[in-house]
């Protein structure tokens, strides 16, 4: 397994999938985000997700009943190191002129584009290959991490 890596003091951007991956442990992915959210504990790097994360998160424990998880999802979003970006009229309007220049792209995955464009991140973490859709995303595809050496 590769490992992920960023500019010293780099703002990055992680999507809902990545933040299922680290609240639920994801067997395969939750340790290529290990080294992740240690630099974002040590301040090398920060880190924000809009708060259509916070909405796209819950919906599994909700759905299976699981107070448990419900809660460490509640835990990882009040942590002090996440900034959660409020969806304003300004992203999604660049949300609406990426979806107008890729119209293949989801609703969803436009809103997350446009905050980490607003946002001018440094680095994108996903592990959704349709964002490549969106042009000037600075893209980390985890699944490209799997098989490095």
């Amino acid at each position: 397994m590769g490992s992920l890596t960023w500019p010293q003091g780099a703002l990055a951007y992680i999507d809902t999938q990545s933040v299922i991956y680290t609240v639920e442990q994801h067997p395969v992915y939750a340790p290529l985000l290990d080294a992740f959210w240690q630099a974002v504990q040590a301040k090398a790097v920060r880190v924000a997700t809009s708060e259509l994360t916070v909405m796209e998160s819950l919906v599994g424990p909700l759905k299976r009943s699981d107070s448990a998880l419900l809660t460490k999802f509640e835990q990882f979003f009040r942590a002090p190191d996440l900034q959660l970006v409020p969806i304003d009229r300004d992203i999604l309007r660049a949300a609406a002129r990426l979806r107008a220049a890729a119209s293949k792209l989801r609703t969803p995955d436009a809103i997350h584009a446009a905050t980490a464009q607003v946002l001018s991140v440094s680095l994108f973490v996903t592990n959704d290959p349709d964002f490549r859709l969106v042009s000037n995303l600075p893209l980390v595809l985890l699944d490209d991490f799997r098989s490095a050496p």
